[in-house]
């Protein structure tokens, strides 16, 4: 199915049905991201899977900002008037999240990120140097955006008020201390560090977060 936000056509798809929960796939990415996971989390959910702009099915753009990509998720809840939704969202995802958790603070009931970063540069100098090199041999506008942004202060972070679920693999490419410093600047937030993992097998497998969208999401009292 596609949506007009902002003159721009987001492709998405829907399945389940239960608490709205919005999944944001990463860089270069699209919601097929999410084929293994959706199923299992559809039986409590009403799950909303996004291609972010210039991604899968979604309208092409010629630049990327993630701003535009939190404008076209909170035009996306507001359209389809979702009561205040969960969101994940893994990498770029992620990073979007907090966009919108720190403007719109009571937009949605909770937010889990993996992988997210505040700065442009806080890759593992490894990665780091490996997509700079890439995007030399074939430029991308989606890789520039890895090297432009974003900008998210510490005071932004602490603007965000529903809980949180911040998660990072053992190996990630973001470093621990990054994805630290974003855990300990959200007022309610929770950090779990997945062992064993790295920036994405964990995502796509499921297997390990299925149970945690699960537990976050529905808190034993």
């Amino acid at each position: 199915m596609k949506i007009k936000l902002n003159q721009v056509q987001i492709n998405y798809e829907v399945s389940g049905q239960g608490q709205p929960l919005i999944l944001l796939h990463g860089n270069g990415e699209n919601l097929h991201l999410f084929d293994t996971i959706t199923p299992a989390l559809a039986v409590n959910f009403q799950v909303y899977r996004l291609d972010t702009r210039g991604h899968g099915q979604s309208d092409p753009v010629s630049v990327f900002h993630y701003q535009d990509m939190a404008a076209d998720v909170v035009a996306f809840i507001q359209k389809m008037q979702l009561d205040r939704p969960i969101l994940y969202g893994f990498s770029d995802g992620g990073i979007v999240g907090l966009l919108i958790a720190s403007q719109f603070p009571d937009l949605l009931s909770r937010l889990i990120v993996s992988g997210a970063n505040t700065q442009p540069f806080q890759l593992s100098p490894f990665f780091r140097a490996l997509y700079w090199l890439k995007n030399q041999v074939r430029p991308d506008p989606k890789l520039d955006l890895m090297f432009n942004e974003p900008h998210i202060t510490e005071n932004e972070l602490k603007k965000i008020t529903v809980p949180t679920l911040v998660l990072a693999g053992q190996h990630d490419l973001i470093p621990q201390r990054e994805t630290e410093k974003v855990a300990q600047a959200i007022i309610h937030s929770q950090l779990k560090i997945i062992p064993q993992a790295n920036h994405s097998n964990y995502v796509a497998r499921g297997l390990t977060l299925i149970p945690l969208i699960n537990d976050f999401s529905h808190p034993k009292q």
